[in-house]
């Protein structure tokens, strides 16, 4: 089973910029240190408050040229953001830097903003996800690529680079919606799942359909499940269960507020499903989302809990978000960076 921590090189009230990718710098360092085995990034648009991190193939450079031997990941990158050749083009590079540790990361995103921003209907953020998709494996894979889609059109073009890892680096595709499980089975892709916006029964659920969808299109054998989760670990049970509960908590409040934002848009689809995630999110209890939508404790209670999902959720690997809702302190990250290398990684190795 692998392990990962997710980043978004948080901000932190009352320092600069250059400041917030410091920390990120040193959490990257001990990543690598510390034994484990990814670093995934996560792609945030026009959220000073929140992070810095929006350019995940300059940073994922940087990560490689500081790195030995750690996955770097892109968790997720959002394909209708981009023209899917400079995507192809730059994750190629990132895999060469890299010597093959790409890890490629992709989703459209839940939240409209970054659209907006952007200027892209997010109404057509499927049909571009999977349109640049193809795409991209087509300029990795052949060596004069000619493509007529929807929203991309090119004529007899060659990629270079073309990647380390053939025939491209690994693939993972998000998952968020009922209806968007069968879909990624039946593309027999690896799969990332949260349970945020869900409880853990209803993700079990929404992994059994997309491991029907896989057998149903033909393809054989377990299922790949990555878990984004908020993880904090402590060697004392009254610390691990009080420290985080404020920033994690704020995570929540914040998901619910933009997942309520978005509920009634018409450029919008599973109205009904957001308005539903949005009245759990507003009824949370640090009671209910301790026990079910995140991982603390000390290290034996954190390996009890993961052996619980590994065993629902057909998990092959963790990444974990050491600092949801930005307002844990740096040495409390670190140290439980350090409690998940030391004492938890080695009972699932």
């Amino acid at each position: 089973m692998d392990f990962g921590t997710f980043m978004e090189f948080h901000a932190r009230p009352g320092r600069s910029q250059a400041e917030d990718f410091a920390e990120g710098w040193r959490q990257v360092d001990l990543a690598e240190s510390a034994g484990l085995d990814a670093i995934w990034m996560a792609e945030s648009h026009f959220t000073p408050e929140r992070a810095v991190l929006t350019s995940l193939m300059s940073v994922g450079s940087a990560i490689a040229a500081r790195t030995q031997r750690v996955k770097i990941g892109t968790a997720v990158l959002v394909l209708p953001l981009t023209d899917p050749m400079r995507v192809a083009e730059e994750t190629a590079t990132l895999d060469q830097i890299s010597e093959g540790r790409l890890e490629f990361g992709i989703g459209r995103s839940g939240s409209p903003a970054a659209y907006d921003g952007y200027g892209i209907d997010y109404s057509t953020s499927s049909e571009r996800t999977f349109e640049d998709l193809e795409i991209i494996k087509g300029l990795w894979t052949n060596d004069r690529f000619t493509y007529e889609g929807k929203f991309h059109s090119y004529d007899n073009v060659c990629l270079v680079p073309k990647p380390v890892q053939s025939p491209h680096p690994p693939l993972r595709m998000a998952a968020n919606s009922e209806a968007s499980f069968p879909v990624v089975g039946k593309l027999d892709m690896p799969l990332f799942v949260g349970v945020r916006q869900h409880n853990t029964a209803l993700v079990e659920g929404y992994i059994k359909s997309y491991q029907a969808a896989r057998e149903e299109a033909g393809f054989s054998g377990p299922p790949d499940v990555s878990i984004r989760i908020p993880v904090y670990i402590s060697e004392s049970r009254e610390e691990a269960l009080s420290v985080p509960e404020k920033s994690f908590m704020k995570q929540f409040a914040r998901l619910g507020g933009q997942i309520a934002v978005t509920a009634g848009r018409s450029d919008v689809a599973h109205d009904s499903e957001r308005a539903s995630r949005t009245a759990e999110l507003a009824s949370l209890s640090w009671d209910r989302v301790s026990t079910d939508k995140v991982i603390v404790g000390t290290p034996e209670m954190v390996i009890d809990r993961i052996h619980e999902l590994k065993d629902r959720l057909k998990l092959t690997s963790i990444v974990a978000e050491f600092n949801a809702g930005e307002e844990i302190s740096e040495p409390d990250v670190e140290r439980s960076m350090r409690l998940l290398a030391d004492k938890v990684m080695p009972a699932f190795k």
